[in-house]
């Protein structure tokens, strides 16, 4: 039987109640939550609030690390050298992780966020950078990256767990990359393409661009996005277009070869 993780970046303060309410509506769709550790998004309460209740729903928990910059949801690039970047995405998993470990659970995955994602898609010694922070924080957690991007394999290189994480509700570039959100088209807003685009990822390996072409795309994870106006209508849709295409929801289950 086909299996698929979904995850959703959670944690970011977006909506009434600190984005509480839709964070935990969403959580009965999805098998596992990135949550923001306050750089780009997010506060102490809110990462708290957060994995609690995603303890109560049993979810993978994972970190969200992104940029220091709340200003702009750390979607711009920052000018950091990769011992920087090792340096603030160490700092943000250890933050989440006080919290999981207070409350009696662990770590399952590190998802970048954002500009700081993008950049490591295509920047090996970022990559590097961010995968050698996970390794030393943890080597049995699961590093999440764009399919085919250099996150994956640096990640590889280093003897993570990877997750190959493609998106229901971004366009991909002919190149395999997510198109940038500040160009047209960038985001699909209509469920049923939606609903097309996931199946034709995990049934077929395959996406269409937006100039028409068809690539080869590896799907182990499929992210939802919590902050669209109609995340809550796709979550529902999506669980249920795989459901009865019978492809089982779960999350990635950790082989790292440096896990004890």
């Amino acid at each position: 039987m086909l299996t698929i993780d979904i995850n959703c970046d959670m944690g970011e303060g977006i909506g009434p109640n600190n984005g509480l309410d839709i964070d935990t509506a969403l959580m009965q769709y999805v098998s596992s939550v990135n949550i923001a550790c306050g750089f780009h998004a997010g506060s102490p309460s809110i990462m708290h609030d957060t994995i609690r209740a995603a303890v109560r729903h049993g979810l993978a928990i994972g970190a969200h690390p992104g940029f220091p910059d709340k200003e702009n949801f750390g979607r711009n690039p920052l000018p950091l050298i990769p011992e920087e970047i090792y340096q603030i995405t160490l700092y943000q998993i250890g933050a989440l992780h006080a919290f999981t470990q207070a409350e009696g659970t662990r770590l399952h995955h590190v998802k970048p966020h954002g500009a700081l994602y993008n950049l490591a898609a295509a920047d090996l010694d970022l990559a590097l950078a961010i995968a050698q922070a996970v390794v030393d924080f943890d080597p049995k957690l699961v590093l999440y990256g764009l399919s085919g991007s250099e996150l994956l394999v640096a990640g590889k290189q280093l003897g993570l767990t990877v997750a190959s994480e493609v998106f229901a509700d971004r366009t991909y570039q002919s190149d395999g990359s997510l198109t940038p959100r500040n160009q047209p088209n960038s985001l699909i807003t209509e469920e049923k393409q939606a609903i097309e685009q996931v199946l034709s990822m995990i049934l077929k390996g395959q996406v269409r661009a937006t100039d028409g072409t068809r690539l080869a795309i590896h799907a182990e994870s499929l992210c939802l996005h919590g902050d669209g106006k109609q995340a809550l209508l796709f979550a529902q849709a999506i669980q249920q277009a795989l459901l009865q295409s019978t492809i089982q929801i779960q999350p990635i289950q950790p082989t790292s070869s440096l896990s004890t």
